[in-house]
């Protein structure tokens, strides 16, 4: 028998690590802080995006149009929000209980009150509205009428511009009552912080249209992209699967009557609360609503101005119903070579595919971006990489949801959770964020290569 012989700190040392019933892992050394980029206009218009309330209710824009969801809100996320939240002021805030929200509408359907004509009559004259994502707005925004911003393509007061449109939010939105008094239930954005939330919110996903047709490897998904290049008549107004038109040199983002107020059953309405009919541009309006992008539809449903269907097919399957058909846009599409569009179920499925497999692919690039971000141990647009990493949890999460359901791309969905599991780790361990958002970089690029050539 061997007999070990230890020195008496030594031994207290093997003591120890016995009782911890482990080895001790080497120390991990620090990454320092992270490296202050980009242009600080932008980094301020962050903040004040998602932290500024204007001395209002306690809102920000950032309610509305949440970072970890899409910059949007739907009932599944509403749902998980605490009592106190500011989206629920109208609960309670006694001064805003009347006419200012409808909650029961808003925890339903996702739905949020707005006084597009004028504040005369608050209790009758207002439109019930989803939240829109504000992503690719550099993109899809412009007209040769002006900027389209909002449902309508009015959003904005004054000008119309995007610039302008923070001051429409805060005069709606964020008020302490609904006499909306300037400097008393609110103070206006000053110019220094129109400017900021502007370049800020033009900073907000893609900065370039997609150019079509793309490779993509599911079969179903390129059978999509030529329907919606062809039969489908979907490019017209959507060129290249954005907000703007082909039909027309420099078109832009239009606006058009599709008869969406016309569909029969809406949620909406079957709940038996006040809910007049949406009019549109303009006040009076027109019954026009302006083109929203396509690339990022899928992860950020429900649909319509109205959040009146709640999937991507049923989103598609819209445009063979006679709601459509019978509008005035239905009509211009019915007076076309080809007629009345008349997709079949399996045609619809393939479309919806394609319009998945594309924002699929757009998560994995806003992920790769701000896994770039983390890798270099960089702000990105004013945001800290751990909560970067955050997010791109979410984002990851919203790529494996539409995939999976439309039971496409099962391979890339298994690296996506991969990646996923990994950037778990990293929002629980920050010191090991810069290598372990290297690898997932190196996962997402492997599911983006299962998707498309």
């Amino acid at each position: 028998m061997r007999i070990l012989f230890i020195k008496p700190i030594a031994a207290l040392v093997f003591t120890g690590l016995l009782l911890a019933g482990c080895e001790q892992p080497p120390p991990i050394p620090t990454m320092g802080e992270p490296k202050q980029t980009g242009d600080p206009l932008i980094a301020k218009g962050r903040t004040l995006f998602f932290k500024e309330t204007f001395n209002g209710n306690g809102r920000t824009c950032g309610t509305c149009h949440r970072a970890e969801n899409n910059l949007t809100i739907e009932p599944s996320f509403i749902a998980t929000l605490p009592k106190d939240d500011p989206l629920f002021v109208a609960e309670t805030n006694p001064k805003l209980k009347e006419n200012f929200e409808n909650p029961k509408l808003m925890r339903e359907f996702g739905l949020i009150l707005e006084n597009q004509d004028g504040t005369d009559d608050l209790a009758n004259n207002f439109n019930m509205r989803g939240v829109p994502h504000v992503f690719a707005q550099g993109v899809s925004i412009e007209s040769q009428n002006g900027p389209h911003t909002g449902w309508s393509g009015d959003g904005a007061p004054g000008d119309r511009t995007l610039r302008s449109f923070a001051t429409g939010a805060v005069i709606q939105h964020f008020t302490k009552t609904t006499q909306r008094r300037a400097g008393t239930d609110f103070r206006l954005p000053t110019k220094e912080e129109l400017d900021a939330l502007e370049a800020f919110q033009l900073t907000l996903g893609r900065q370039k249209d997609l150019e079509l047709p793309l490779a993509l490897k599911s079969v179903v998904a390129m059978r999509g992209q030529a329907l919606f290049q062809n039969e489908g008549r979907c490019a017209g107004c959507h060129a290249n699967a954005g907000a703007n038109a082909s039909f027309a040199p420099n078109a832009g983002n239009l606006n058009f009557n599709t008869g969406v107020e016309d569909l029969p059953d809406q949620p909406a309405d079957l709940s038996g609360e006040l809910n007049p009919p949406d009019d549109g541009f303009g006040n009076p309006g027109n019954g026009e609503f302006n083109t929203p992008s396509l690339v990022e539809a899928a992860d950020t449903p429900p649909f319509f101005h109205n959040n009146s269907v709640e999937t991507i097919e049923g989103a598609v399957a819209f445009y063979n119903g006679d709601a459509f058909a019978n509008s005035p846009a239905g009509q211009l599409i019915s007076n076309t070579p080809g007629g009345r569009i008349n997709l079949d179920a399996t045609q619809v499925v393939a479309v919806a595919a394609f319009l998945r497999v594309i924002n699929a692919l757009e998560n994995i690039r806003e992920v790769n971006n701000m896994l770039g971000a983390v890798a270099r141990n960089e702000f990105l647009s004013g945001e800290h990489p751990q909560e970067l990493v955050k997010r791109v949890v979410f984002d990851i999460d919203d790529a494996i949801m539409v995939l999976t359901g439309g039971g496409l791309h099962a391979e890339a969905v298994g690296d996506l959770k991969k990646a996923r599991k990994i950037m778990e780790k990293a929002a629980k361990k920050p010191l090991l964020r810069i290598q372990l958002a290297k690898k997932a970089i190196i996962k997402m690029n492997r599911a983006k290569g299962r998707i498309i050539e």
